[in-house]
């Protein structure tokens, strides 16, 4: 067998434009220019300057986004979250485009949200399945913590017990969470929070399951179950 590749994990300016498209296709296919309209606003309350950054990095990296359809050729003023982290600007820039949405469309409106952090959810799921398959494992339980596509920092503050074909995490810290308590944006982070996990997980393997029972947002702290029988591994990733 050939030698495992090492793998960068992706940054979170990658994964902060892959969200933001996300959001834009299912926005617009939903609302049309009046979707467009808002994301506008949304981006322009969160600071041009700052997604003109977001926007350099990922295709520095060479993310393919729809940033610049949102972006004039030239941008005025500073970045206002410079000195935040990655974590923090994604969680900010996410709250004001929801909320753009949501205030907006209501109930529709939460529902295309959520649409798109799915879609997010999965393709990066099967990202992860793909960087397993390249490392010659399986889509198993056991592997998609190994192959996560998304760093880890130390902000995160996260408990996890390996358990027979179950994951359990407890997110005692989680910057993304406690970045939208912090904004008082807990009606659009949930819609992030509520999503996210379980998509990742069914682009992973479809036969994954997720019990997500406690969130940042209302508990405090975040606590998980992943769960996949053992004949459920799917090699065809």
């Amino acid at each position: 067998m050939s030698e495992s590749l090492k793998m960068k994990a992706l940054s979170m300016d990658v994964i902060t434009a892959k969200m933001f498209t996300e959001i834009d296709t299912a926005v617009t296919d939903k609302f049309g220019e009046k979707g467009r309209q808002l994301i506008k606003a949304g981006l322009e309350y969160f600071g041009l300057k700052d997604v003109e950054a977001l926007a350099k990095k990922a295709t520095a990296e060479g993310e393919n986004h729809t940033f610049y359809d949102y972006l004039p050729k030239q941008v005025e003023g500073e970045e206002k979250y410079a000195l935040l982290t990655s974590f923090a600007r994604f969680s900010k820039m996410f709250a004001q485009l929801a909320k753009q949405i949501v205030d907006e469309y209501g109930k529709e409106g939460e529902e295309t949200i959520s649409l798109s952090v799915r879609r997010f959810g999965e393709k990066r799921g099967k990202g992860i399945a793909q960087r397993a398959r390249t490392n010659y494992t399986d889509n198993s339980i056991e592997n998609y913590l190994t192959n996560y596509d998304m760093g880890r920092s130390d902000l995160f503050k996260i408990d996890t017990k390996y358990k027979d074909q179950e994951i359990e995490q407890t997110f005692i810290h989680c910057p993304l969470g406690q970045q939208w308590a912090d904004d008082n944006m807990h009606q659009y982070g949930i819609l992030y929070c509520q999503e996210i996990d379980p998509a990742i997980a069914q682009g992973y393997n479809p036969n994954m399951k997720v019990v997500h029972d406690k969130y940042v947002l209302k508990e405090g702290q975040c606590h998980f179950k992943f769960q996949l029988k053992a004949e459920a591994s799917n090699d065809k990733q």
